[in-house]
């Protein structure tokens, strides 16, 4: 029986690229949503930037552009590096967008109406510099248990001790260093406390791991408590009906946005979006979120969604956090890697891909990624195992029986080749159906393992040296077996038989494997031309396949190395001598042309001089710090039609790097490349400064593009 199923990612927050830890959950749901649709159920899969809040407001002003503008170039970020993954969403959307605010409205005015929206009198740390509110995150201090500096303002990072801002000792605004100071302001509470019940039979019946509704039931037996669902101005975000100032908290919104992604593809159609959110629909909902998020998506959701009349969730899929080589992310180690960083390396998504579905199981455990141990397994089972059964066999099916498949068996092949179909096949289906792919991939490497011995046993090759030795004597195979052959005709049959069987088992394993390397499968498909969508119920003989093509080539160590020096934020030495007199904002490359230090230099210049530099509009592609260095900022600047440069600025304690990703700047384009301990600087981007601020980059005007001179 064909099945409806919503599926949604948790929200990629956009204020920075994605990380290959980010990658899990989103590998994870595609892999879901591909075996489910090759099942022959109807499955819409959507996602969206998670656009608002304080973090955002702050990072766009600290760039100097529109909050828009900076949530705009993440979203391109992330999309691209999503699709890169393979992680194929019907539609990539963003919190900040029409239908989201209009959903967000109307659930906001349903709650309301149904009496679960009050609104209280509360204390909260402000900042009286920058006149706003401060989130805990947003206030440093000494951690009122073990006196540790520099502590959040919800949790001490050496002790582990939790508590309230205003328990900090010595506290101050990570936004201006004010020291803080509580003031009263009206806030908007969902009285989640009405809806416990409902929140627990929720729970009940959905299909959640045990261990997650562990979790759940620990703060359910402690009661739901109402939930503050307001932000005073300044913020970036959507403000509430009829409440002035006043905005929706980011995670308000937020869980909307799938909503909004959804009614976004369905053309803003609300009797097609009933049909999946509605009370009565007969969809199934399936929310794929990490482990850090499971109260905002087992409490508060559903009891929204039940308050404003809407379905409640079918379940919850939960992933665990991501460590590499053992232990968590480290810069300094250079195995923080983001996305973006490993596909540079020129390694292939989809063996990443594998090696997440080969450790995830249908629990909540995290997943290590051993760097060592990814090189081994994806060379050992994608082109070792899978891949090599067809560059095996393919080559003698090609040569002696123009591609075409046998269309009979002796009866032993046959036997054999027939415990390849049917019920195991079927056990692997079941697996990838609960999330299982540890054990799906575990199963179908056995099928790959038991197929390689059997090529083994039966040496097609040896058959092929006798087909062209003419040679019609004993031959003994590697088992030791005497096998006799009367005729050539004997002999070809034998290789044909084998090789058909051989090629049928890969063709089991081309399908079997489709939902985690789409993209391999493909070409696998290719190769096995119309043959390649069959069932896999029985043995299909007798079609012909394409001219063999090579589908994988092994992971290279030295793609590893580069990928982790990418990542290392060390430089190894001393920074980069600065540049005197001129306050500009890049450790430049050399030779220096006489006029490179006009840009706040006060020595004289010729117009001659001057002329000599190449000004360029840039845009910043990528930014990211480098480790040891206190002002500089890698940039990857992509100058159009000119290509892309390196750059190495002093501009850290101006710019989280993060926010100046899609930004468009002024370089000089024509200075000589420098080579550093730390990378290739290879030109220089203006910014101004003085006594009283920056440095400042300099930025042009809208219409400017990459590439383009300035005179």
């Amino acid at each position: 029986m064909s099945r409806r199923i919503l599926v949604t990612n948790a929200l990629p927050y956009a204020n920075g690229p994605l990380h290959l830890g980010h990658m899990v959950g989103y590998i994870q749901a595609d892999i879901w949503v591909r075996f489910q649709r090759m099942s022959g159920h109807d499955v819409t899969y959507v996602c969206a930037d998670d656009a608002h809040g304080t973090p955002i407001m702050l990072a766009a002003e600290k760039a100097g552009v529109a909050p828009e503008t900076f949530i705009a170039g993440m979203q391109a970020s992330h999309a691209a590096d999503f699709a890169a993954f393979g992680v194929a969403f019907d539609h990539y959307h963003s919190t900040h967008s029409d239908e989201n605010r209009r959903l967000a409205e109307s659930i906001y005015t349903r709650l309301k109406a149904n009496g679960y929206i009050v609104s209280r009198f509360i204390e909260q740390a402000y900042d009286p510099v920058k006149e706003m509110f401060l989130p805990d995150r947003y206030i440093k201090g000494e951690c009122p248990k073990c006196g540790t500096k520099d502590q959040y303002g919800d949790n001490c990072e050496n002790c582990g001790a939790t508590y309230g801002p205003t328990d900090l000792k010595n506290p101050f605004s990570v936004v201006s260093g004010a020291a803080p100071v509580l003031k009263e302001s009206e806030h908007y509470f969902f009285e989640l406390s009405k809806l416990q019940a409902e929140v627990e039979q929720w729970l009940e019946r959905a299909d959640v791991h045990s261990s997650v509704k562990a979790k759940l039931r620990e703060w359910l037996d402690g009661g739901l408590r109402d939930w503050d669902i307001s932000r005073d101005a300044p913020y970036f975000g959507f403000e509430i009906p009829g409440a002035p100032g006043k905005y929706f908290y980011v995670w308000l919104d937020a869980p909307i946005g799938y909503f909004a992604s959804l009614s976004a593809l369905l053309g803003n159609d609300d009797a097609k979006l009933s049909q999946f959110i509605g009370p009565d629909s007969t969809a199934e909902m399936w929310h794929f979120i990490g482990k850090d998020i499971i109260n905002f998506h087992g409490l508060f959701w559903p009891a929204m969604l039940k308050g404003a009349g809407h379905r409640q969730p079918t379940g919850l899929s939960v992933n665990g956090y991501l460590t590499v080589n053992g232990a968590k992310m480290s810069k300094s180690r250079g195995t923080f890697i983001k996305a973006r960083t490993y596909l540079d390396a020129g390694l292939n998504p989809e063996y990443l891909r594998y090696y997440f579905a080969a450790k995830l199981s249908d629990g909540v455990d995290d997943l290590d990624l051993n760097l060592d141990d990814f090189v081994a397994r994806v060379n050992s089972d994608i082109v070792g195992k899978y891949v090599n059964i067809a560059s095996r066999c393919a080559p003698f099916l090609n040569k002696y029986f123009a591609g075409q498949l046998s269309a009979t068996l002796a009866p032993a092949v046959a036997d054999t080749l027939g415990s390849y179909f049917g019920a195991k096949p079927a056990a692997v289906f079941e697996a990838y159906g609960r999330r299982d792919y540890a054990e799906a991939l575990r199963q179908t490497m056995a099928l790959a393992d038991a197929a390689n011995q059997w090529i083994q046993d039966v040496e097609p090759w040896s058959l092929a040296k006798l087909i062209e030795q003419h040679s019609l004597g004993p031959f003994r195979t590697k088992t030791g077996r005497d096998v006799s052959f009367v005729s050539a005709d004997e002999v070809r049959k034998s290789l044909h038989e084998a090789t058909t069987a051989f090629i049928e088992i890969f063709r089991v394993l081309t399908v079997l494997l489709a939902p985690v390397l789409p993209n391999l499968a493909a070409k696998a498909s290719q190769f096995l031309g119309d043959a390649a969508g069959r069932d896999l119920s029985q043995p299909q003989l007798g079609y012909t396949v394409r001219a063999f093509e090579p589908l994988a080539t092994r992971i290279d160590p030295a793609q590893i190395k580069a990928m982790i020096a990418a990542s290392t934020e060390s430089l190894g030495s001393a920074e980069a001598p600065k540049a005197k007199p001129a306050k500009t904002a890049a450790a430049p490359a050399a030779p220096t042309p006489p006029a490179a230090t006009a840009a706040g230099a006060e020595a004289h210049a010729s117009i001659e001089d001057f002329a000599k530099i190449d000004l360029r509009i840039a845009r910043i592609e990528h930014a990211e710090s480098v480790e040891g260095a206190d002002k500089l900022l890698r940039l990857q600047l992509d100058l159009g039609p000119l290509g892309k440069r390196q750059v190495f600025a002093g501009i850290k304690s101006a710019y989280p790097p993060e926010t100046l990703v899609g930004r468009l700047t002024v370089m000089v384009a024509n200075l000589a490349p420098r080579k550093m301990r730390f990378g290739m600087s290879e030109g220089m981007v203006l910014a101004a400064s003085n006594d009283q601020g920056g440095p400042f980059l300099l930025a042009p005007d809208d219409g400017a593009q990459p590439g383009m001179k300035v005179k």
